[in-house]
């Protein structure tokens, strides 16, 4: 096999263990860090716009707003009162515990402060690792190599099996490429299935559309060649549990890009700035939420799967 089918993997697991190490050694270095006892004065949700990777944009960069919980303290260093508003020595890629957070550190709760006594106004409630994360980094990196230079060698193996199989051995390295994106597709379809099926079983709760627009950004074709695409950016309000929430998922599936803007435009119509509408919510993880638990279109991902099937076995026939 090519070297560079090898490397991609293999760089995925090294940025993991890389991002796992650099952790390692903040927990560490707070270890260390000096404490003091503190109060909290704000105890919240809050919304905020986080960079995020886009495939779709040329840039290859784009932005979405996330649910965080917003956990405000203050303290006493050397006489100076201060203020801080991280909880842990993890980084919080928001939508993530934010009600359990909430609960946690509510407004007046007396709280242990720790600090970086070279800049007091670092701080951290929390200055430990999530008890076994480390372990399940390392059973991560195990499990990723196992995997890499296993199914590796089961492609290999595959390769011969149909080399025997096929009436043009010639064409083993096509049927085996078809066949492979053809069951890609079908697992993005089954899986889109499944996540709109849990969806539809999700409580349902009240909200209002508070933004409403279509998207005109510079995206990238298939063959790398830029034009202009449009999305509709659609943003809801929603309460759950006593907690305000902001939404954008507007199906369980993914979202529709398209270079003609009236797929955009008919999407954003359908949801007009201040119009009441159906939320359905996780209960697990209520920052994640959708305004319609289908998987629409998920037909053309089976139908593409059958056919890319298809010419894997014409080509490994033919």
């Amino acid at each position: 096999m090519p070297w560079i089918v090898y490397a991609i993997p293999l760089a995925f697991i090294a940025l993991i263990a890389g991002a796992a190490l650099y952790k390692y050694l903040q927990v560490r270095q707070a270890s260390d860090w000096p404490s003091v006892m503190g109060k909290v004065v704000v105890s919240k949700s809050e919304v905020r716009k986080v960079k995020t990777f886009d495939d779709n944009a040329a840039s290859g960069r784009g932005e979405e707003e996330r649910n965080f919980a917003q956990i405000i303290y203050e303290y006493t260093v050397d006489g100076e009162k201060l203020r801080c508003d991280r909880v842990s020595i993890g980084e919080d890629l928001g939508n993530f515990e934010v009600a359990e957070t909430i609960a946690k550190y509510p407004v007046g709760a007396v709280v242990t402060v720790y600090f970086d006594p070279r800049h007091p106004d670092r701080a951290v409630l929390e200055r430990d690792a999530p008890k076994g994360v480390f372990g399940c980094v390392i059973w991560m990196v195990v499990i990723g190599l196992g995997l890499t230079f296993g199914g590796l060698y089961g492609f290999n193996k595959l390769g011969e099996l149909i080399d025997k199989a096929s009436v043009h051995p010639d064409n083993v390295k096509a049927t085996m490429a078809f066949g492979a994106f053809g069951t890609v597709l079908a697992l993005v379809a089954f899986a889109l299935q499944r996540m709109a099926a849990k969806a539809r079983q999700w409580p349902v709760v009240q909200g209002k559309i508070v933004q409403s627009e279509v998207e005109e950004f510079r995206g990238k074709t298939d063959s790398g060649r830029r034009q202009t695409m449009y999305r509709s950016r659609i943003s809801f309000a929603y309460r759950y549990d006593s907690i305000d929430y902001r939404g954008g998922n507007q199906t369980t599936g993914t979202q529709v890009v398209s270079n003609m803007q009236g797929f955009a435009k008919r999407a954003a119509a359908k949801y007009p700035v201040g119009k009441t509408v159906q939320v359905w919510v996780n209960p697990q993880n209520p920052s994640e939420a959708t305004l319609d638990p289908s998987a629409r279109f998920v037909w053309i991902l089976w139908i593409a799967a059958f056919a890319v099937w298809g010419v894997a076995v014409y080509a490994s026939q033919r």
